[in-house]
């Protein structure tokens, strides 16, 4: 680092082929972001990881591997296979591994042949392998390091990041809101299904798009109580949340989910379930929101409950938001910077500046 002060990080990015961005992409962002603010000259690196064939995948790990990063002071790898990547000074802050071949991979996979098998084994192998060589590893939340020990044997420190998404606030309380990706794993469907069952005047506006966005809307149709806006603006997204009465939040295995925070941002109760996976951690069922098993039935009660008691909701909204309080960047940077050993360096060129 001679001649300059401040000490150059690569935050590892994983780019989409088909360019598709989500909160892992916000994610790599307030991570850059949040190095920076800590005295680091951050840069996110974007390698192509295409998942869309068993080939793609391995020259994915391979292209990850053989990048050069040296003239960089430490790397951040994120989303796998990036944490592939080699460098003296490595850290990863892991998002997921491939989850199709983790807890996914009886959906994925539902008559799995020899085939499928061996490249599970192979991927999981080559994982194991790989997130044992950066000097430390922080997951991003409980359900993604406990995965790790299960399938990978491997230990993980649990650092939460916040949302990027600034802005937040609290608005009126009119509707249930369910934004985010239209994907399988997302499980709009049983959201659908409990408005079905929902006996109060209340709306449920569902934004995003996604893959399954023409079956959930065949599924909805009927209903004029349950409302498609598609695609949202950062700033729409706000106020979408600031005017919401609850969130619904219903995944499957979710490693973080932005949702949650960003509802309790914003003074909303989150509606999650058991199954849900870090969603359901953050969540303290009876006061900043619910948390019931995977049956519309059982999410329609709690509609219900919050529609008929606004004044219930924003109390929850409001112990949500204190919940969350000790998740900051600030936190995430501090972690990071010092699991680099750069630390020392990033507050001096603070100072400095």
């Amino acid at each position: 680092m001679e001649g300059r002060l401040k000490p150059r990080v690569a935050v590892l990015a994983t780019l989409s082929p088909t360019g598709e961005a989500g909160g892992a992409e916000r994610l790599f962002a307030g991570v850059c972001d949040a190095l920076c603010a800590a005295g680091a000259l951050a840069e996110p690196i974007g390698i192509e990881t295409d998942e869309r064939g068993f080939d793609a995948i391995k020259a994915s790990y391979l292209r990850w591997y053989d990048s050069d990063f040296a003239k960089f002071d430490g790397i951040v790898s994120m989303k796998g296979p990036s944490y592939a990547a080699r460098h003296r000074n490595h850290v990863c802050y892991l998002v997921h591994t491939m989850r199709v071949f983790y807890d996914m991979f009886d959906s994925a996979f539902p008559a799995p042949s020899a085939k499928h098998f061996e490249q599970r084994r192979l991927i999981c192998a080559l994982d194991t392998a790989a997130l044992q060589r950066p000097r430390h590893l922080f997951a991003i939340g409980h359900e993604v390091a406990a995965r790790l020990h299960r399938y990978n044997g491997i230990e993980a420190s649990v650092l939460r990041p916040p949302t990027p998404l600034a802005g937040l606030h609290q608005g009126r309380f009119q509707y249930m809101f369910l934004p985010g990706r239209l994907h399988p794993w997302k499980r709009v469907t049983l959201a659908i299904k409990a408005m079905k069952l929902v006996s109060s005047p209340v709306e449920l506006v569902i934004a995003g798009s996604g893959e399954e966005e023409g079956r959930l809307r065949g599924q909805a149709a009927g209903d004029s109580r349950i409302r498609f806006v598609g695609h949202v603006t950062d700033a729409e997204l706000r106020e979408l949340y600031a005017d919401a009465l609850g969130v619904v939040f219903v995944p499957r295995g979710e490693d973080l989910g932005f949702v949650t925070l960003e509802a309790f941002q914003s003074g909303k109760p989150v509606i999650t379930c058991s199954d849900s996976g870090e969603p359901a951690q953050i969540v303290c069922d009876g006061k900043s929101g619910f948390i019931c098993a995977p049956d519309p039935r059982l999410i329609a009660v709690r509609i219900d409950e919050l529609a008929c008691d606004p004044e219930r909701a924003a109390a929850m909204g409001r112990f949500g938001r204190c919940s969350i309080a000790s998740i900051t960047w600030e936190r995430v940077a501090t972690a990071l910077m010092s699991a680099l050993g750069l630390d020392e360096i990033g507050r001096a060129a603070g100072q400095a500046a």
